[in-house]
């Protein structure tokens, strides 16, 4: 299992805001529905736009082939690049391990 964490400095503004929840809900994630392998994502952000996402997937390959797919997508009418700058980093790391509720919590008998 991969993560990858795409970050976003901040601050952003609103109106930077509302244009990548919009690509995110009508290019991105319809462009994500094609890549088998996701497991999961969380997006992370603080009152001044910065913030992150963090998606699990089964594989590298399939971190990159979600990578691919989005950079493949076109703006949809009305969408402004000047909006929508990417993020500032991008960074992949192997899981090494996971803990779920079960096992934080197993030795508090």
């Amino acid at each position: 299992m991969y993560a990858q964490l795409v970050c976003f400095d901040g601050p952003r503004s609103t109106d930077q805001l509302v244009a990548a929840d919009f690509a995110s809900r009508h290019r991105i994630e319809p462009a994500l529905a094609g890549v088998p392998g996701l497991l999961t994502t969380y997006e992370l952000r603080r009152h001044d736009g910065s913030g992150m996402i963090v998606v699990f997937a089964e594989s590298e390959d399939v971190l990159l082939a979600a990578q691919r797919a989005i950079l493949a997508t076109e703006l949809l009418p009305g969408e402004d690049m000047a909006l929508l700058p990417g993020p500032d980093r991008v960074e992949t790391y192997p899981v090494i391990a996971h803990r779920g509720s079960a096992d934080i919590y197993a030795d508090r008998g």
